[in-house]
């Protein structure tokens, strides 16, 4: 039988009764048993206070939670005196758990799946459990919650009607610009995580690449030192040398400039730089033409320039 519409519980007649429970403040509450499938649990990104009711009730009740990293799930669940068993599911066992969980749900269990911290499946494990649940006919729910993605939206104070989550950025600085090269082509407010060791570095690229949009570093939401800077692209990377690097990152990047069609000089140079590195001349030419607004010849000319430079004398390929 399936719950009624809106209930993610089924009747004390399909579930029966529990025992088990969950405590919030020294209260300790009863958690029924959730319908079998897979729950999608999102969880705080730092406060473990920003646990919604609904998802303390689904931990609580579950026969598994399925998790990252047990020793980050487990501080959770003893926060709020929750006894489920945890079992990793992570991108370097994913191959062999992944069956093993089916296997569960195919004889009936209720299984969450939670990240490290946020929503399950953004940027992290846990898009192949689901595709291979929703195959086989498995209920999936979804138990929403925190997101560093929307919470740094909501507090970058850019423009927020559209915008493009991008993940973690190419670590190689040559990858990682052409990516960079290619988001700059998005009219939209860019979001993206990064890690202290390239932050700093990523905040130079973004200033070389899109240096007229405005953007916000946003370190450790929701934790004890939480840190939003918001300020031109140019100047935050002018701030990148004394950067609190440790801790979590989420970038947030506005869109471009309405009416903004002509690339300045200088991000017109980096942006040859970097496509020249893979490229060549000619692909070169033609990708930073149709980024920049300038006119073909003029940007021929530079690129033919950098090239010597960057091949030793050796410009046209």
């Amino acid at each position: 039988m399936r719950p009624k519409a809106g209930s993610i519980y089924g009747s004390e007649e399909e579930t029966g009764s529990s025992t088990r429970s969950f405590s919030i403040a020294g209260h300790v509450l009863t958690a029924p048993k959730p319908v079998p499938g897979l729950h999608l649990v999102a969880t705080p990104i730092g406060n473990l206070g920003d646990i919604t009711l609904r998802a303390l009730e689904t931990l609580a009740g579950v026969d598994l939670i399925a998790c990252e990293d047990t020793r980050i799930t487990r501080r959770l669940t003893e926060r709020y005196a929750i006894s489920v068993q945890l079992s990793p599911y992570h991108e370097h066992n994913a191959a062999t758990a992944r069956p093993k969980l089916l296997e569960r749900l195919a004889q009936g269990a209720s299984i969450a799946l939670v990240s490290d911290a946020g929503t399950p499946l953004i940027s992290d494990p846990g898009f192949k459990l689901v595709r291979e649940a929703c195959a086989a006919g498995h209920a999936v729910i979804a138990v929403p919650g925190a997101s560093s993605v929307l919470t740094a939206l909501s507090v970058a104070a850019l423009p927020t009607d559209r915008f493009f989550f991008e993940g973690f950025l190419p670590a190689k600085e040559g990858a990682r610009r052409a990516r960079l090269a290619e988001l700059a082509k998005i009219d939209a407010t860019l979001v993206m995580f990064e890690s202290g060791n390239r932050v700093q570095d990523s905040l130079r690229d973004l200033a070389g690449i899109m240096g007229g949009r405005d953007g916000a570093i946003c370190r450790e939401l929701t934790k004890l030192h939480e840190d939003i800077l918001r300020a031109s692209l140019a100047e935050l990377a002018a701030k990148a040398d004394t950067l609190e690097t440790r801790g979590e990152f989420v970038l947030v990047i506005g869109p471009p400039a309405a009416g903004a069609k002509v690339m300045a000089e200088g991000e017109l140079d980096d942006l040859l730089r970097s496509s020249l590195q893979r490229d060549s001349v000619k692909d070169s030419v033609a990708h930073a033409v149709e980024l920049s607004g300038r006119p073909r010849r003029e940007v021929y000319a530079r690129a033919l320039e950098l090239a010597k430079e960057i091949r030793g004398g050796h410009g046209e390929d």
